[in-house]
């Protein structure tokens, strides 16, 4: 039977609302992440990709922080037609294997709620996929509520 380790304790971490300066920092973690969704490590790539994404403002990324990031968040904005609001789909959202279940995927979560109120945002959406019952957990702990009103349509353009 496999032992359980001892989780680390990160007693000085903090959120802090990302800008370029920390890229390189995160960007380890951000390749980490995809590679959880089946794509290839590309540190350069990774790099590149926030990079463009907070110069050119066009993300929102809070990072769990301690002596190194622990993990990470990213927002895109969107708007929603019929309220006439500005949303935010919160399309990523990482921590380390080894700070888990520490709370800090949670304090991500409330970083990103408390940014949605500060721009005045209708909601914030997200989609998992159907078999990643921990971030399901975890989404419905922090008040996320599973939509069985609409389907999702997915059109692949890379064809």
């Amino acid at each position: 039977m496999r032992q359980r380790q001892n989780p680390v304790i990160f007693i000085d971490m903090q959120i802090i609302h990302a800008d370029v300066s920390l890229v390189e920092q995160v960007a380890p973690l951000f390749d980490r992440y995809r590679q959880f969704y089946g794509q290839p490590s590309d540190l350069n790539r990774a790099k590149d990709f926030l990079r463009d994404r907070l110069t050119q403002s066009e993300s929102v990324m809070f990072v769990a922080m301690a002596e190194t990031a622990l993990g990470f968040t990213q927002l895109y904005p969107s708007f929603s037609s019929v309220s006439l609001q500005r949303i935010w789909i919160l399309n990523d959202l990482f921590v380390l294997p080894e700070a888990r279940n520490q709370g800090i995927g949670m304090a991500l979560l409330e970083r990103a709620k408390a940014w949605g109120i500060e721009t005045q945002a209708k909601r914030i959406s997200l989609r998992t996929a159907v078999d990643n019952v921990a971030a399901q957990t975890l989404y419905q702990k922090a008040g996320y509520l599973k939509d069985n009103a609409f389907w999702q349509y997915d059109l692949d353009l890379s064809q």
